[in-house]
């Protein structure tokens, strides 16, 4: 239960920062593209470095005493959010009805559709194919857990670079969405060649294989990721951005359920490859939907549920 609750209030503080960064971004286009990206890649950066100090504080303080000292910290942070934070943002307009709510314009719907199978294909890989597989070629709990840990921390350190190689425009999409589709395709063929390499009989560990390639998987992941985030606040509505990324973020949610319960079925039918034969499939989707994609911004539009 508490796990469950601290899950939704970093959902909301994600949704909430993301829609903040749209409405304080004076500069324009390049403005907000630099700060999707800077933030994105930060906030990664630091889950990486949290898992070496979750493990830290467990072996040096204990379980409760990290617990206190995470809450410690925390109302820190939310003093300082209160006394700094301008007293303007959080009075976005709210929707008046569940089908209002769900009322997105087409663009909107299709990146979260992408981003539900973009997500999922890290996650029925990462979760549970990954860790079980490496366990089985040898390596101990402490490597698996560092190499997860280093792998979380190089993404978010990717991200926060990733603006200098994605070519931007002047209107915010012209140029960003053919660049999501040039990245979608580097990474649909990665998973796909990494199955197949692991069938082969090369001269090099399968292991080592593995963290290769994914290391090459997690750097065009890490570009391709922040980029469809910046594209969800480019379509978004200013005065309903909050509304607008949060239901990109719980499709982002959705997504990860959805790759962790797959990665499990997929590991246990066929171990890795079977995980890495998923991802590609998953991510063929996600690039066909991106595709898809209007090359402008457009307005809402409101539906009717019957």
């Amino acid at each position: 239960m508490a796990q469950g609750i601290s899950g939704v209030a970093k959902d909301m503080t994600k949704t909430a920062s993301k829609s903040a960064i749209k409405a304080t971004s004076e500069g324009g286009a390049g403005q907000l593209f630099r700060w999707v990206f800077w933030f994105t890649g930060s906030k990664n950066a630091m889950k990486g470095f949290g898992f070496f100090l979750g493990g830290l504080l467990l072996q040096t303080v204990g379980f409760k005493s990290a617990l206190w000292l995470m809450a410690t910290v925390l109302v820190v942070v939310l003093v300082n959010v209160l006394l700094s934070l301008p007293a303007e943002l959080g009075k976005a307009k709210a929707s008046k009805s569940f089908g209002e709510l769900l009322a997105k314009s087409r663009a909107i719907n299709l990146l979260a559709a992408a981003r539900i199978f973009l997500f999922g294909s890290r996650d029925v890989w990462f979760v549970v194919g990954l860790p079980v597989f490496l366990y089985a070629n040898g390596w101990k709990y402490m490597e698996v857990a560092g190499f997860l840990a280093a792998w979380t921390i190089g993404y978010g350190l990717v991200q926060a670079i990733a603006p200098s190689v994605v070519r931007r425009s002047a209107d915010g999409l012209s140029r960003e969405i053919p660049e999501a589709r040039i990245w979608g395709t580097v990474l649909t063929v990665i998973p796909a060649m990494l199955a197949l390499l692991l069938g082969s009989r090369l001269p090099i560990t399968p292991g080592l294989l593995v963290v290769i390639g994914l290391s090459v998987f997690g750097f065009v992941f890490a570009v391709i990721s922040p980029l469809h985030s910046y594209l969800i606040l480019a379509y978004a509505g200013s005065k309903k951005a909050a509304e607008d990324v949060g239901f990109y973020y719980a499709a982002n949610a959705a997504g990860r359920l959805f790759g962790i319960l797959l990665s499990g079925s997929l590991a246990q039918y066929g171990g890795l490859p079977a995980c890495l034969w998923g991802s590609a499939a998953m991510l063929g989707i996600c690039l066909a939907l991106t595709f898809l994609l209007p090359a402008g911004a457009e307005p809402r539009r409101v539906a009717a549920i019957g």
